[in-house]
């Protein structure tokens, strides 16, 4: 087999002989009268016209002789077409055999017709090359042989494997029909500032920058929350916004630094609302993505028809990591109970970051069907509002399906005064070690005191409800270009 470096030799030498004879390998611009899909589907109408133009890369040669077929594809469909020497200009048939390599992008010219197999393709009466390629696609060389490369060459991966290009066309006709459900029912959506002065919203640590003009750091955010909440005071009564979240964090099939999200909130509702408002969303996501109401996924039939299951936070610890009273445990009983089910933790985790570690590895797996897990301890989620009937809590729940938390929701915390108190838990949390703990912004609580009605906030995960309807364990293989270690990295 031919190295990589003597094959690129061998199309430089293409490239040569197509410069040589005065033809530019890289034109500007391209004639194309029709995709290669509407070649198919409307193959009776254009097989009337005498001067088609389509145009594609080169996925496939073949022939001898007098003859040569080649595939082509445009990113909407693949098309045949056939060259024969008697029928070319001068010159033309013997520059294709001369110059042309798979990967090429090419503009061919000629008529529609069917070959004795009934095989729609085009006898091409002119050619011209559009983009010359220096480098063999995987099939002929190997160049994707781990799925790290993969990664790193993402185009060639979507380019090679269906698969993975329609889990893309899966992700973008996921976040129209989100927009689209959300529109319909009334929310305005909105984009909100990516660089601030600190980074709140959720407990995750920052990525921290300087800007020289005005001399001051900014972090890129880690949640849109607290200006979408600002937006409320303003006087929007129902917004969302679809758009990139940044947490230093580690890199796991869950978890990428770099992620999606969709975060919506709605001025006099509450978590209650947003259950039932989100059991709607899926259920009409569900059936416009995938046609139906049941998912299949990770081995397991995901049934989104029937009405969610919804139980406490202490129920799901109690149920599944058999932790007998969990709102009453302490610090160091939820210790020993991690330890003994093999969860690592830090001297400076708090009782409720253990309890949240314990459930991350033991309850949530087991989360399958459609369920609500309500009813978080109030030192868990400092940005909600407490239960009215038990102030220990806070009235917010989790969505999981699948085993996996898809969406994150509670009835906003809007008195002022609570949420100084919390942000200052937060700060002192910050001040014993935990970089996760939310800072203490003064100008949101300022924000608070000219008054935020009560309402409903909602976050769900673009990639992981991708993940879930594409059938996928792994959160890399649904963001276009995933966060890597650098290649030469030991």
């Amino acid at each position: 087999m031919a190295s990589l470096d003597e094959i690129k030799a061998a199309r430089l030498a293409k490239l040569k002989i197509l410069r040589d004879k005065g033809i530019n390998p890289y034109p500007i611009s391209a004639r194309c009268d029709a995709s290669l899909k509407e070649a198919v589907e409307s193959f009776e109408k254009l097989i009337k016209k005498k001067d088609l133009h389509l145009a594609g890369r080169v996925m496939a040669l073949r022939g001898q002789g007098g003859l040569m077929f080649a595939d082509l594809y445009d990113g909407t469909g693949k098309f045949q077409v056939l060259l024969k020497k008697d029928e070319l200009e001068s010159g033309a048939f013997s520059l294709w055999g001369d110059t042309v390599d798979i990967g090429d992008f090419v503009e061919v010219s000629g008529t529609l017709f069917l070959t004795k197999r009934t095989e729609k393709t085009m006898q091409v009466k002119m050619w011209r090359m559009l983009a010359k390629s220096l480098r063999p696609l995987p099939e002929k060389w190997h160049g994707l042989t781990d799925t790290e490369e993969r990664f790193r060459r993402r185009y060639l991966d979507m380019l090679m494997n269906e698969e993975v290009r329609n889990r893309f066309v899966l992700r973008s006709r996921v976040l129209s029909v989100l927009r689209a459900l959300l529109d319909k029912a009334g929310f305005m959506e909105v984009e909100t500032s990516v660089l601030q002065r600190l980074a709140g919203g959720a407990n995750a640590e920052p990525f921290k920058t300087h800007h020289k003009a005005l001399d001051i750091d900014l972090y890129l955010r880690i949640a849109p929350e607290l200006d979408l909440k600002k937006l409320l005071i303003g006087g929007y009564p129902k917004i969302y916004e679809i758009g990139r979240s940044f947490r230093n964090e580690g890199i796991d099939v869950t978890h990428n630094p770099e992620f999606t999200t969709i975060e919506w909130y709605e001025a006099y509702s509450d978590a209650e609302k947003q259950r039932a408002f989100i059991e709607k969303v899926f259920r009409a996501l569900v059936s416009e993505v995938k046609g139906g109401e049941t998912l299949s996924c990770y081995g397991n039939d995901v049934d989104f028809g029937k009405p969610f299951a919804a139980f406490s936070y202490a129920e799901a610890l109690q149920r599944y990591a058999l932790i007998p009273h969990p709102e009453k445990a302490t610090r160091e009983e939820l210790a020993l109970k991690a330890a003994q089910l093999g969860v690592t933790v830090a001297p400076t985790d708090s009782a409720e970051k253990i309890m949240d570690s314990v459930f991350k590895k033991v309850v949530r797996p087991k989360l399958i069907q459609p369920t609500y897990v309500i009813s978080y301890p109030a030192r868990m989620i400092p940005l909600a509002k407490q239960d009215e009937a038990n102030p220990a809590l806070v009235d917010a729940f989790q969505f999981y399906a699948g085993g996996m938390e898809l969406v994150k929701a509670f009835s906003e915390l809007n008195d002022p005064e609570e949420q100084s108190r919390r942000f200052n838990v937060e700060e002192s949390n910050r001040k014993e070690g935990d970089k996760e703990a939310q800072p203490n912004d003064a100008e949101f609580v300022e924000a608070l005191e000219y008054g935020m009605p009560p309402a409903g906030g909602v976050g769900m995960g673009i990639e992981r409800l991708v993940m879930l309807l594409a059938n996928v364990k792994n959160i890399r293989e649904v963001i276009m270009f995933p966060t890597l270690r650098s290649k030469n990295s030991d």
